[in-house]
């Protein structure tokens, strides 16, 4: 009886942690909130990693930071969030989409879909944050995952695909994750929902020994000490969806015959990260607590970049080769994910 209590009372004080921690992947800079030093077992799945054979649409490099420079200025005030949607908006209905906003109390969401052939297959929702904080242009945090939103839209406005394909443009995840938190309280958005991948700072690499830090306490030790990879961080209730990027990553994408795919590290987190709160500072995590699959891609925020959260955060920061090779690496999982209608949560 006293372990059970022991146990409840760590829970509860795990919830309370997390709900003060909501604003980026990992750590802060200067007030970094160390996990909990507590082993986790993250069960993976026993057999060997699949290759899957696609036919991945190839991404335009040009096109992804063309975006990049268009967003790049301080998306803060009311004004300046409001000219980042009509240019989101004015993207989208070039390309035939629909766009919606979706107002909540402090801000606006932008929000699109396009049908599947199959409605028994259910949706899957691509999103990022369109935001950013105060005195920077946000390059890489968050414009680079809304150019590689806008280039799903390029590439598969015309698809024909078993699940529906939704497009989701948060705003105000700075200030608490407030537009994904106000999304997942719509009832409406998570009606068949199979799947979420949140995209938030995709565009960033450094090559050096020593350059990419990790968290104290972390169960799982990255896969190199240099900032070279993608991290991909899910929830242990829904492991088929974390797999589908270690189930495309050998694709050859011959991108641009040049560019090259990037490593990936994915980190499944149980318990809905309830004593690892660090790994939930950005949008996918409010659909963790509606119980939704949901993933987080990043380069690893400030645990690799010093320009993360400062008026350095500009074009000239953003590694083209590894921005474009983590874009197509996601709309590789995109055609995969689209292509399936099965469950996409961990078989019991």
């Amino acid at each position: 009886m006293k372990k059970n209590i022991i146990f409840i009372i760590l829970i509860i004080i795990g919830i309370a942690v997390t709900v003060l921690f909501a604003d980026k992947f990992l750590s802060q800079p200067e007030e970094t909130a160390v996990i909990n030093n507590i082993q986790i077992e993250t069960p993976l799945p026993e057999k060997e990693t699949e290759t899957v054979a696609i036919n991945p649409p190839q991404v335009d490099s040009q096109r992804l930071f063309t975006d990049v420079q268009n967003l790049s200025f301080q998306r803060f005030t009311d004004s300046e969030r409001r000219r980042t949607r009509n240019y989101i908006t004015n993207e989208l209905q070039k390309l035939g989409w629909e766009p919606t906003l979706e107002e909540f109390p402090t801000g606006v969401n932008v929000f699109t879909e396009k049908q599947g052939r199959d409605r028994n297959a259910g949706s899957i929702l691509i999103a990022a944050h369109y935001d950013t904080v105060f005195k920077s242009p946000g390059a890489d945090d968050n414009a680079s995952g809304v150019a590689v939103l806008l280039e799903i839209a390029r590439l598969f406005g015309s698809s024909s695909t078993p699940r529906t394909l939704q497009l989701a443009f948060f705003d105000k995840e700075e200030a608490g994750l407030l537009g994904s938190r106000a999304f997942v309280d719509n009832p409406a958005r998570l009606e068949n929902l199979r799947g979420v991948i949140v995209l938030d700072m995709v565009g960033y690499a450094c090559y050096t020994s020593g350059c990419q830090k990790s968290p104290s306490g972390l169960p799982i030790t990255p896969i190199s000490d240099k900032g070279d990879f993608l991290a991909v961080v899910g929830d242990t209730e829904h492991l088929p969806l974390i797999n589908a990027f270690n189930n495309v990553k050998n694709i050859d994408s011959n991108i641009n015959n040049s560019s090259q795919l990037p490593p990936v590290f994915t980190l499944p987190v149980p318990l809905k990260g309830v004593f690892t709160p660090d790994v939930l500072r950005s949008d996918h995590a409010p659909f963790w607590l509606q119980g939704i699959g949901a993933l987080l891609v990043t380069d690893t925020a400030n645990l690799r970049s010093s320009f993360y959260h400062q008026p350095s955060d500009t074009t000239a920061n953003i590694e083209r080769d590894f921005f474009t090779g983590a874009a197509q690496l996601i709309v590789n999982v995109t055609t995969f994910l689209l292509s399936g209608n099965g469950s996409l949560a961990t078989p019991n």
